[in-house]
């Protein structure tokens, strides 16, 4: 998968500032999709749970472990990379222990997946001549009417609201009794999701397990529902019914170890939380020489940045290695009184599969996510930066877009032509930039004059044409 944006240089132009993006599909994946709009029934109405009203920890046993029960391999093909909650609290009537997976922001080619799952076990305390086990079983069979009511119920949906809920199915084998149930549902243009809900009882424990999965473009319209896929019916009964035959298991075995016992639950009500391990961000490398390439296009750059001060550096991000020619001068003349600073900047990623091949699939999916980001930054104003309109370039490439950006913050005030490319398993970012000042007053002075949006914006089209046909003059893996 293509890496996450990196921040461009300070002497160049930010980084686009955190662009907001709020992803209304939780994750989900190619064949597990559905795109049509069924209609149908609603939730059931609201049905009486037993209390949770705090009491002191009971029992001598430490409760389940409910994260451990599922294994890292099916937690890595389900939630890859998640963030890991869990929690437990005794109540009046149960005592309770949860987990939950969620990774909201998946790469995966052209879009942004999210996935979820979240467990919840309880077990139930006897209540007068009800033992624990009477109580669990009066529990699961709540939850089994609230969901056969969901399959006909018709609920009031507000115009363009849809809702779909499935049959309740027994899912064979499982514990004393479990089922499971799809629902979809889409509010207006800014919600689509669907997910998959089982609930089993083993014993004297309930078991309620939910998988969350849907994708949605990465060039998608922000806060909408615009490109929006999420788990069909049947990917998500089956994901369901195995998560929860799972987990029946380990409470079957944790039961056996504790026959008769009150789990514990832990003494602080507060989750805890395990974050995936950070990736390190590798170390650009200075080459000792600039990629032909760069050295093939010198003469329309020295044309935009005279006298340049040059630098190439070599960067590898698991699949997609990066090179990066800079030409710089912050000393030009602008005239009587007038300094300029004038800077070109050419990034090319060249994504690979593990076999060495290029890798088109990747390189449309970075693409798509700079797109994507650019497009929703478009004509706004965050603190000090502007982003202009994205345009789409027509004839270069297999793909193109341009922007220009203005930011006065930091150490360098200065705007800044952005063209992109996509050609093949290759992507192209062309930056220039630059500015005007008073001699003898401070680069990001107020004083300072941004560069010109056409002198900028025709200066990178200049060099990203010159450079593309550099590229295609290179022998193949050059």
């Amino acid at each position: 998968m293509p890496p996450p944006r990196r921040q461009r240089p300070a002497w160049l132009l930010p980084a686009l500032a955190a662009a907001l993006v709020v992803l209304v599909a939780a994750g989900g994946v190619g064949a597990y999709l559905v795109y049509g709009n069924p209609s149908g029934a609603s939730s059931p109405p609201p049905v009486a749970k037993s209390g949770t009203s705090s009491g002191p920890a009971a029992g001598g046993a430490a409760g389940p472990d409910v994260c451990a029960m599922l294994s890292k391999d099916e937690v890595d093909r389900l939630v890859p990379d998640a963030t890991v909650t869990t929690r437990s609290r005794d109540g009046d009537y149960t005592v309770d222990f949860t987990c939950n997976w969620t990774n909201q922001r998946i790469s995966f080619g052209e879009f942004w997946r999210s996935r979820e799952i979240d467990v919840r076990i309880e077990q139930h305390k006897g209540d007068g001549a009800k033992t624990g086990r009477a109580m669990a079983q009066n529990s699961y069979e709540i939850d089994l009417r609230g969901g056969k009511y969901g399959e006909t119920a018709k609920p009031s949906l507000e115009s363009g609201d849809k809702e779909y809920v499935s049959p309740a199915k027994d899912v064979q084998g499982v514990g004393d009794g479990a089922f499971a149930q799809y629902t979809w549902r889409r509010n207006g243009d800014l919600l689509w999701y669907s997910f998959g809900k089982a609930y089993a009882r083993v014993g004297d424990m309930t078991i309620e397990v939910k998988f969350q999965a849907g994708q949605q473009r990465k060039d998608a319209q922000i806060l909408s529902s615009d490109g929006t896929q999420s788990i069909n019916e049947d990917n998500a009964i089956r994901e369901v019914s195995g998560l929860v035959a799972n987990f029946a298991k380990g409470v079957a075995a944790w039961q056996a170890q504790h026959p008769d016992v009150l789990a514990k639950a832990e003494p602080s009500p507060s989750p805890s939380t395990l974050s995936p391990s950070a990736r390190p961000t590798p170390s650009p490398t200075v080459l000792a020489a600039f990629p032909a390439e760069c050295t093939a296009v010198t003469e329309p750059a020295t044309r935009l940045v005279p006298e340049p001060a040059t630098r190439a550096r070599g960067t590898e991000a698991g699949d997609d290695k990066q090179t990066e020619c800079r030409w710089l001068n912050r000393e030009l003349s602008g005239g009587a009184g007038i300094k300029k600073i004038r800077s070109a900047l050419i990034t090319t990623h060249r994504f690979a599969n593990r076999a060495g091949a290029a890798d088109e699939p990747a390189a449309k999916g970075y693409y798509v996510s700079e797109y994507g980001g650019d497009k929703n930054a478009a004509n706004s104003t965050i603190g000090a930066i502007t982003w202009g309109k994205v345009t789409d370039v027509a004839g270069l490439g297999d793909q193109a877009y341009q922007q220009f950006v203005q930011t006065r913050q930091g150490e360098v005030s200065a705007s800044s032509g952005s063209v992109l490319v996509r050609k093949g398993a290759m992507v192209i970012r062309v930056d220039y930039s630059g500015h005007q000042r008073p001699e003898d007053t401070a680069t990001n002075s107020p004083k300072v004059k941004l560069m010109a949006e056409k002198e900028a914006m025709d200066g990178a089209l200049t060099l990203a044409k010159a450079y593309l046909a550099a590229v295609a003059q290179q022998p193949a893996g050059g």
